[in-house]
């Protein structure tokens, strides 16, 4: 009885280890196939990526900076003509 308990069981630990290698196949399969259907939709919602986003965002932030340079340096440039505008011109 005991051989026969102990055949029994071994088959059961089988079919056991057999179902949750075949459960963690289907686990794969459907992540690939979730994974390829959310890139799909992502692809035709036009969505920008990650990395291209950053991207414009430094060039956005760059641009920002120079902007501001300059706003600075023409407005030196304004006050320098207004004080040259305010000086009283000398004939010789």
């Amino acid at each position: 009885m005991t051989q026969t308990n102990n055949r029994l069981m071994d088959e059961f630990a089988k079919l056991m280890t057999d179902a949750a290698g075949v459960a963690q196949g289907m686990r794969r399969e459907v992540e690939t196939a979730m994974r390829s259907q959310l890139e799909r939709f992502m692809s035709e919602l036009d969505m920008v990526q990650r990395e291209e986003f950053e991207i414009v965002r430094d060039m956005a932030l760059k641009a920002r900076a120079e902007n501001e340079a300059l706003e600075r340096r023409v407005a030196a440039l304004e006050a320098r003509v207004s004080a040259d505008e305010d000086r009283p011109v000398v004939a010789d």
